[in-house]
């Protein structure tokens, strides 16, 4: 019996026999974000999405719970790890680190490479584990202080942070590699080390984009900055005589990078000795967190800061959860074999699919990491029989998420808007750029991972 015809799930021990159509799937998914876009929350958009995907699909009451339960089942090692790598982030954010981390970048280039500044700054605080959004929150006060000097319009210091951002992300132990990681059953850490490359084409891509519209579009004033002050209280902020030192300040991302590099480098280096140590990062990313914690002198802070990490976390989780919900839709229809068909008749290379899927489940969405749990969870097997391997498949996924990522139906959009003092109309004039710089990223990880 073909693949398409009958669908078998096992969950909690009991076995369920049905057949889901792929239109159904696709108005499951439909659904959910027009609930989305209609600002119902996103968890419960995505899970009403596969309820009715299943119920219309022809799934009884009963089954589409299995099938729900079951998807949702299937991202809890990803939750898992994003919650450990709350810990990392709520030590970056509230102790003041990624702040100093920020300023010494920027100050260390000084005004004539501003932007490029601005941009590798934040690439490193989203590399070090801090949300991107939080990361623009940060560096956004910082551009506006230097741009109303140079005369710099809003639109090209947001490309170069937005930008610089998404290079980071792809290279960091956030939510989205994680989840790409998860979905492909590899090491976070292979996904990290196999981004880097196509991080540094996108940091370049954003300066570049950014200093070609430095004049273009209304000029950042300092007005700008009360407003940025104001949104960036959320973003863990300290006064400048509380932050850190530099040397402190790097402590636990240095760590944290070093522990997961060690595996990676074993095997690219043919040390067998390395490439025994296999500890997950559900352990790396606290260990790092809480040595960071101890050299900067705040180790008295550690319940502080861990809350505030698992407090900033649980969107990120909860909406994980209602993603597996609907990648158990998705995955349980003959949506994937339909999709096979379609790239095949068109004459699309089947090694593309992991791009494609990561572009339209994060447009989807509004999501990097959502679209990638989305895109591994429900297309993951139709991938790999392609004969993409797990990485490639991961580091693609993850790139082409961040080409349109940025929509106005998710949090970032407004979250950055704010931080630059932009009017809807002015931030949507940042999405081509936006844009450019993750299909840059996408195409440099297909070429690297896929065609060679």
């Amino acid at each position: 019996m073909q693949r398409n015809d009958f669908v078998s799930i096992v969950t909690k021990g009991v076995k369920v026999d049905i057949s889901l159509h792929w239109w159904a799937a696709l108005l499951g998914l439909a659904l959910a974000i027009v609930l989305i876009l209609r600002k119902l929350n996103t968890t419960y958009a995505l899970m009403l999405g596969a309820v009715v995907g299943c119920v219309i699909g022809g799934a009884t009451l009963s089954q589409t719970v299995d099938i729900v339960v079951s998807g949702t089942q299937s991202v809890m090692g990803t939750v898992v790890r994003v919650l450990a790598a709350g810990v990392l982030a709520g030590v970056m954010m509230e102790s003041g680190a990624a702040n100093r981390i920020a300023q010494t970048i920027v100050v260390t280039f000084g005004e004539k490479l501003a932007i490029f500044a601005l941009a590798l700054a934040t690439m490193v605080i989203c590399a070090v584990g801090v949300f991107i959004p939080v990361a623009v929150l940060i560096v956004a006060p910082i551009a506006i202080e230097v741009g109303s000097k140079m005369q710099v319009s809003k639109l090209a210091l947001l490309v170069a942070l937005s930008g610089g951002g998404k290079a980071g992300n792809i290279i960091s132990p956030n939510p989205n590699t994680i989840a790409a990681a998860s979905g492909f059953d590899i090491q976070p850490s292979e996904v990290m080390v196999s981004s880097f490359i196509p991080a540094l084409f996108g940091l370049g891509m954003a300066v570049l984009l950014a200093t070609l519209v430095q004049h273009r579009g209304q000029i950042v004033t300092m007005d700008d900055l009360n407003v940025g002050e104001k949104t960036s209280a959320h973003g863990g902020g300290k006064a400048t005589r509380e932050l850190p030192s530099i040397g402190r300040a790097m402590v636990a991302p240095v760590v944290a990078i070093a522990l997961l590099l060690i595996n990676p480098l074993g095997s690219v280096l043919g040390i067998t000795t390395l490439t025994m140590f296999q500890v997950d990062a559900m352990y790396i990313l606290p260990f790092a967190a809480i040595v960071g914690l101890l050299a900067m002198g705040q180790g008295r802070r550690i319940l502080d800061y861990t809350k505030a990490g698992i407090t900033r976390m649980i969107d990120v989780v909860m909406i994980l959860i209602g993603a597996g919900a609907l990648g158990g839709l998705i995955t349980n229809s003959d949506l994937p074999d339909q999709i096979v068909r379609l790239i095949t008749a068109a004459g699309v290379p089947g090694a593309l699919l992991a791009p494609i899927a990561g572009i339209l489940m994060a447009a989807a969405t509004a999501s990097t990491s959502t679209g990638v749990i989305l895109g591994a969870s429900s297309f993951g097997e139709t991938i790999l029989a392609f004969g993409t391997t797990p990485v490639a498949a991961a580091v693609t996924m993850q790139a082409g998420a961040t080409v349109i990522d940025a929509l106005p139906h998710g949090n970032y959009f407004h979250v950055s808007a704010k931080s630059m003092n932009m009017s809807i109309g002015e931030r949507l004039g940042v999405l081509p750029f936006e844009a450019l710089i993750g299909l840059t990223m996408t195409v440099v990880a297909v070429v690297m991972t896929i065609v060679f």
